[in-house]
């Protein structure tokens, strides 16, 4: 099938390639001059670009040009500033085709849940609102402390989470290059560049037509990659003194389920995982008290088949809903039914398995012995991995020189982005507070009712007495389909600029932009209408099914139509289910908008020796951001409940704003030949929170011309986002089984062998915190660069990263762990209980990080063309952290595993050998990422459970890239590739988060879920 499958992928792209060859061989013109920046063997891995890192292109007498960070024109390959440039050469030879590949492959960004694979799942917390978002995170300080530039000016941060930019708004298709800057740099642009910076430089002067198809094609199926686009130019600015270019793409990302990927098994209890849900296709049976609203036996009895779960164990009967005896767990007070019976588990039962993604309950694993006779569902089976999304992009750019000397310019650019995370299939589980339903037994049931009896009662033949009572459940409901929510996020950002000289040797540039994201989610399949009240009662305003005991979901399971133990349903139970559907309904949305002017100047201040002088560079920034989210009439308080949809009415927010008043100054100072030392310092007036001034110092020395070094010292700070400050408190309970009360327990790992250590599901409450304050940073940075010959550089770089006054949503572990240092946020009843947990947003305490990173690039002439390699490398020394400012720091947080947040991997590089001539380029690439600890489920982690398979460590992610370009005709090129050639899985990984119910057997803020594919670039310019 694999080759059958391979076949077919080099048949479409040769009719791709041959389709665009004939258009080529017929219009392609004379070859134009190299209109990107090339590859080379420099400090920032590229030649000295043409182009500046701004909005217009104006260039010092002496050919230097603006660069990321700096105000001050200069030779980037010559700076002291730790600038890495990615070229399209570079993008071309790894089969990147998106900003969001691009950022996963960076070794300097760190491993969080900020792409779309992370997200596509349940989320919680932080995460949540970020449907659609694709972020940057540069040595590993949030998504938030990186800054994202097109153009040298900012873009608006995602409309939904008000926090991070969503890179996928970025035009791909019409980017020259991408500077990332490896320092602090909010003495140049304010707030949030802590981690570092991220410049998207578009073309600057294009001129004729550019085409390109690009395909990407699994050999496993599913998850291909396509991608259209254009780009035209006309008007040479040297000459004409004008230039006008487009360009546009479209491109789109189809859907991976778990389910289409072996790796993705939940079902390895060897291997210390399994899943904790025992919502099943065919239902589990449970224990459940009486509710007033719970269907009634055909005699009129109260309760369940199972009996209640609390009270003196029983012996049964019409009249008695405390537990039966007859299920009781040997040695204990409870019962069989409270920690639920599928029929496919019970002795002569056809076993979990024979369910699509089912298994037996591992109750030692989840130290849950009640849990004997359950089955579990593999719920990452049913999520997507790599979610689908349509994205449209484009930008149009307009510069007029004006007196042969001024620069004015116009950018617009937008995009129109349309995703779905998809996941499980809704868990329906019988409850006596607002959803009371039970399989009941009537003349439409008494077939499937009477199975699941007689299977019970074989085993537990003290159920007879309660034969007849309805049977209370925990079931997924695969008729029901997929959880799917939409999102289309659409952005514009206007952007004009005018630059040019002053006086002799001086330039200013001024410029204005406004940015706008907007962002809306809406329910696909998997959403019903409830039914039912807050109490239990039936909800005459939602919408009832034909035949149906009342409104929603709840009406059809308790008239029977809906048959939680059965594979299948009936007509009527699908067109039920579409009857109370809420496809459709609004879920949420949210707007961020980014108004800036700024103004500056640069140039000599005064001449000290031969032509060097003391530069100068001073501006002034205004800026004013406003953000809104909006809720859901679907969630208004009257209106009827959709069954399990995340609403966040509690965080709407009507317009909220703060405005940014900046003035900042930078000089650079030759002290002595290959000596030079530069400060610069910026104010910054925010709205809510002050003042706050932030210096930079940075040093370049080359006391030789092959060896320099360099070094910077600069503050930094990083405000709330709105969200982060104003959204309301939502209360969550806690489903997972992982958690006990850490005074009474130390530690906080259940364990059922010591009922101090009994399991806790207190309900969370997270939001905004209105006294929350910015986070600070000192940032330190000393590097050595070598380039002892024209083909050959070497650079090594140590940094040195001290947040305090964290922004944070602490993990539920983190508080369990630190439970001393947080009493007040673990609320507890009268008899001492932990009922509640809060978890709102805090200025936690400080962050320590450091780091090297390295980069080598080498080549040789040969075989008639140049033979080079080069690798770009990251080593995590240092990451530990501190709670309060006055406990004390944690242990290393290097490669340890978190549900939230950076995983902190040690190493990771990129490695590669090139080969070019001019009409073949081949590539080989190696990437890299370090090996982590191992998450343990409870029963692992409280040593009670031992499995031989466990691996403490996950093992090093190894993938390789190959790829061939070739030069057909004058203006015309084709690539083709292979990305992870050895189609290597993602290495196994316990991820599987009992709460949310989320993760499973691998990590995607590490691997690509995709395996071997296939790609192909065609592209012509006229």
């Amino acid at each position: 099938m694999a080759s059958s499958g391979l076949r077919r992928i080099l048949v479409s792209g040769s009719v791709l390639a041959m389709a665009c060859a004939s258009v080529g061989y017929a219009s392609a013109q004379v070859v134009d001059p190299q209109t990107t920046t090339p590859d080379a063997a420099t400090p920032t891995g590229a030649a000295t670009p043409d182009t500046g890192a701004g909005l217009t292109n104006v260039k010092a007498a002496d050919g230097d040009i603006l660069v990321t960070g700096s105000r001050i024109k200069q030779d980037p390959n010559n700076s002291a500033l730790p600038l890495q440039i990615i070229t399209n050469q570079e993008l071309t030879r790894n089969g990147i085709s998106n900003p969001e590949q691009l950022i996963a492959f960076l070794t300097t960004n760190g491993s969080g849940a900020d792409n779309l694979a992370s997200n596509a799942d349940v989320t919680s917390g932080a995460q949540r609102g970020t449907n659609g978002l694709s972020a940057a995170n540069l040595r590993g300080q949030g998504a938030a402390a990186t800054l994202v530039l097109l153009n040298g000016r900012r873009v608006a941060a995602h409309g939904l989470s008000g926090s991070a930019v969503d890179v996928n708004q970025i035009p791909f298709a019409a980017i020259e290059r991408v500077e990332v800057l490896k320092d602090g740099a909010s003495a140049i642009y304010g707030t949030d560049a802590i981690g570092g910076v991220i410049n998207f430089i578009t073309r600057k002067d294009y001129k004729g037509l550019g085409l390109q198809a690009f395909n990407d094609i699994t050999e496993a199926g599913g998850g291909n990659i396509y991608r259209l686009s254009g780009v035209a130019g006309y008007g040479d600015l040297a000459e004409q003194g004008f230039n006008v270019m487009g360009a546009v793409s479209y491109s789109w990302n189809e859907i991976l389920r778990g389910a289409d990927r072996d790796f993705v098994n939940g079902n390895q209890p060897n291997r210390g995982l399994s899943i904790d849900t025992r919502g099943t296709p065919i239902a589990t049976a449970f224990a459940l008290n009486n509710g007033t609203f719970l269907p009634r036996g055909p005699a009129g009895q109260i309760g369940t088949l199972l009996g209640g779960t609390t009270g003196t164990l029983g012996a049964g009967g019409a009249t008695n809903v405390a537990p039966l005896t007859g299920l009781q767990v040997p040695g204990t007070t409870t019962t069989y039914g409270a920690g639920g019976i599928n029929v496919l588990n019970l002795p002569g039962g056809a076993g979990c398995e024979t369910m699509d993604g089912g298994m037996a309950y591992d109750a030692a694993l989840w130290n849950a012995p009640s849990a004997r006779y359950a089955c579990a569902w593999d719920t990452g089976r049913a999520a997507v991995i790599q979610q689908p999304i349509q994205t449209l992009t484009y930008y149009a750019r307009g510069v007029v020189r004006i007196a042969q000397e001024h620069e004015l310019s116009l950018e617009v650019t937008g995009s129109d982005a349309k995703s779905a995370k998809s996941f499980s299939n809704a868990q329906v589980s019988s409850n006596t507070s607002n959803f009371q339903v039970a399989y009941p037994l009537n003349a439409l049931t008494a077939s499937s009712y009477n199975a699941v009896y007689n299977a019970i009662a074989a085993q537990f033949p003290g159920v007879a007495g309660n034969y007849g009572k309805p049977i209370a459940f925990r079931w997924r409901c695969v008729a029901c389909g997929p959880r799917e929510y939409k999102t289309e996020t659409k952005t514009l950002r206007v952007a004009a600029a005018m630059e040019g000289p002053l006086w002799t040797a001086w330039d200013y540039r001024a410029g204005a932009s406004y940015a706008r994201s907007e962002a809306a989610s809406v329910l696909g399949s998997g959403y019903f209408y409830r039914g039912t009240l807050a109490s239990g009662a039936y909800d005459p305003a939602a919408p009832t099914a034909a035949g149906a005991a009342g409104p929603g979901l709840a009406g059809l399971i308790n008239a029977g139509i809906l048959n939680p133990f059965s594979l299948t349903q009936s007509d009527a139970a699908i067109a039920g289910l579409q009857a109370v559907s809420a496809f459709g309904q609004t879920l949420y949305g949210g707007q961020y908008e980014v108004k800036q002017f700024d103004y500056s100047i640069a140039g000599p201040l005064v001449r000290l020796w031969g032509d060097r002088s003391v530069q100068l560079a001073a501006g002034v920034d205004y800026r004013r951001e406003t953000y809104s989210f909006n809720g859901s009439d679907a969630a208004a308080a009257t209106a009827p409940v959709i069954f399990l949809a995340a609403f966040d009415n509690v965080n709407a927010l009507r317009q909220k704003e703060r405005t940014v008043k900046a003035a900042y100054a930078e000089m650079l100072v030759p002290i002595l030949p290959g000596l030079e030392v530069t400060g610069a310092v910026r104010v910054d007036d925010y709205t809510g929170f002050g003042t706050t001034t932030n210096p930079k110092v940075s040093i370049k020395f080359r006391p030789w011309e092959p060896l320099m070094f360099r070094g910077s010292y600069n503050t930094g700070f990083r405000v709330p986002a709105f969200n982060q400050i104003f959204n309301g408190v939502t209360l969550s309970p806690y489903s997972g089984s992982d958690l006990a009360d850490p005074v009474a327990c130390p530690g906080g790992v259940p364990n059922s062998n010591n009922p101090a250590c009994a399991l806790i599901r207190p309900e969370i409450a997270t939001g905004g915190n209105l006294q929350l304050g910015p986070e600070t940073a000192k940032q330190f940075s000393a590097g050595v660069v070598i380039q002892p010959g024209p083909r050959f550089s070497a650079s090594v770089d140590w940094w040195k990263i001290d947040v305090d006054d964290t922004i944070q949503t602490l993990s539920l572990r983190q508080l369990i762990d630190s439970a001393a240092l947080f009493e007040d946020r673990f609320i507890r009843d009268g008899s001492n209980t932990i009922i509640g947990i809060d978890d709102r947003v805090i200025n936690a305490g400080s962050r320590r990080t450091q780091g090297l990173e390295v980069a080598a690039r080498g080549g040789v002439e040969a075989l008639g063309g140049v033979l080079s390699t080069g690798i770009d490398g990251t080593l995590l020394l240092k990451k530990r952290e501190k709670l309060t400012p006055t406990s004390p720091y944690s242990g290393s947080l290097i490669g340890v595993f978190t549900f939230a947040g950076d995983l902190g991997v040690r190493w990771k590089h990129n490695a590669f050998i090139n080969y070019a001539n001019d009409k073949v380029v081949l590539s080989l690439t190696q990437i890299f990422r370090k090996g982590y600890k191992n998450f343990a489920l409870p029963g692992i982690a409280a040593g009670t459970v031992t499995r031989p398979e466990y691996n403490a460590f996950v093992k090093d992610y190894i993938i390789y890239n190959a790829s061939v370009s070739y030069i057909a005709l004058p203006g015309f090129k084709i690539t083709a590739g292979v990305r992870n050639l050895f189609d290597t899985d993602p290495p196994f990984a316990v991820t599987y988060d009992g709460n949310t119910g989320a993760g499973g057997s691998w990590e995607p803020r590490i691997a690509d879920p995709r395996g071997r594919s296939f790609t192909m670039s065609v592209e012509a310019k006229f």
